[in-house]
């Protein structure tokens, strides 16, 4: 059998590489032995030669190699069919997801061993979103494994462009299997229903992972007027509404066409009290605050703000001010629900702009619940990255 070419890590570089950890930059490497070409595999072997793991090269990304396996054995059609097969038993067998119209994330990347593929379900369809060349130059066998699952119709691929172009894969969307959907595909989440464009909508067509922070978000929302930030398709209005009983909710967002979804949403769930609004956030809050606008409830749920370490300062900044904008139209005695899905913020520094929230209101805040992803949605403990949520309830007096 042919040796695989070696990457050999810096002195006193692996150990989180030992402890598990999937992402080798190219920081943390030493020398290669071999020529690997892009997306093949490679062993990955300490300073003093110990064997580590093995994994698969890409010269064109900054994650020059992701890890998979520690025992040694071949990343082969066996070893990736095992991996889907252990994903897939989470989310059906412990978590009891599935059913018609359901929708859950089936494969969460390094959260399920497979860095570099993000599968979503939604009724009969799945979308596969590959931001890696290591799994997308074994896209056959991914898609032949989730094909086998029960009542599948199709499988499309939605490309992260940024990301493909950097790990060299296409940036366009195809159907990978099957055939695609003619219209948008209807779900249901929480007893609520939404129409999913899984070729136009953000992501892979909706946020998943703020399933189970709807429902309890819900909770707080009883006979108060509700304001939902960065409001998207409705998801949080509608819980709001209709398992909060809340008095009325204003959903405002920066897509039109997002807002127009929700207007439906609204309409097909046969909710009241329910208004939505297009435009930019601070220009809406201002004027919501000149007008001397209340509300019981501000919920905050932006898009990701940072996406690479440049850009965390940044991030932060626009936190502070969304959240300083929020308490402005904000009841005392008021529930703020604000949420990060930045992943370089972690959970101790969005705290910390909370705090700093707090003494520039000069309203004192209580963490009420720090509420993450929804557990189709997993943190790896050897890849902390994986916890990239954040939904933090708060009181303000």
């Amino acid at each position: 059998m042919t040796a695989l070419p070696r990457v050999i890590i810096k002195p006193r570089r692996a150990r989180p590489f030992f402890a598990r950890h999937p992402w080798v930059f190219v920081t943390s490497i030493g020398r290669v032995q071999g020529e690997p070409e892009p997306g093949s595999e490679v062993e990955v072997v300490s300073h003093e030669g110990q064997f580590i793991g093995r994994g698969i090269h890409n010269p064109k990304s900054a994650i020059r190699v992701r890890l998979y396996r520690w025992d040694g054995g071949a990343l082969d059609d066996a070893y990736w069919a095992s991996s889907i097969a252990s994903a897939v038993r989470l989310r059906h067998d412990l978590l009891g997801l599935g059913g018609p119209g359901s929708a859950y994330r089936v494969i969460a990347s390094e959260a399920d061993g497979l860095s570099g593929l993000t599968v979503d379900r939604y009724d009969r369809w799945l979308v596969a979103q590959f931001t890696s060349l290591a799994l997308y130059s074994r896209r056959s066998i991914m898609i032949s494994e989730l094909a086998k699952l029960p009542g599948i119709e199709g499988i499309l691929a939605r490309p992260e462009r940024v990301t493909a172009e950097q790990e060299g894969i296409p940036a366009q969307g195809e159907v990978l299997w099957g055939t695609a959907p003619a219209a948008p595909v209807e779900i249901n989440e929480n007893g609520v229903s939404y129409w999913v464009d899984l070729q136009g909508g953000q992501k892979t067509g909706f946020y998943l992972d703020q399933r189970e922070n709807r429902r309890a978000v819900a909770a707080y929302c009883c006979g108060k007027n509700v304001l939902d930030l960065c409001c998207y398709t409705g998801g949080f209005t509608l819980n709001a509404l209709k398992h909060g009983g809340a008095a009325s909710v204003l959903g405002i967002d920066s897509s039109s066409t997002a807002v127009e979804v929700a207007r439906h949403h609204a309409t097909i769930n046969q909710v009241s009290g329910a208004t939505f609004e297009s435009g930019d956030i601070f220009t809406k809050l201002e004027a919501l605050r000149s007008e001397g606008r209340r509300f019981g409830v501000v919920i905050c749920d932006p898009p990701k703000f940072a996406r690479n370490p440049r850009g965390v300062e940044d991030a932060l900044k626009g936190y502070l001010r969304l959240n300083r904008a929020a308490l402005d139209v904000l009841e005392p005695d008021g529930v703020l629900v604000t949420c990060s899905c930045s992943g370089l913020v972690d959970r101790a520094l969005f705290a910390d702009v909370i705090g700093q929230v707090a003494e520039q209101s000069g309203r004192p805040i209580q963490i009420l619940e720090q509420r993450g992803q929804a557990p189709d949605h997993p943190v790896l403990a050897s890849c902390l990255e994986t916890e990239y949520l954040k939904c933090f309830v708060c009181r303000v007096s």
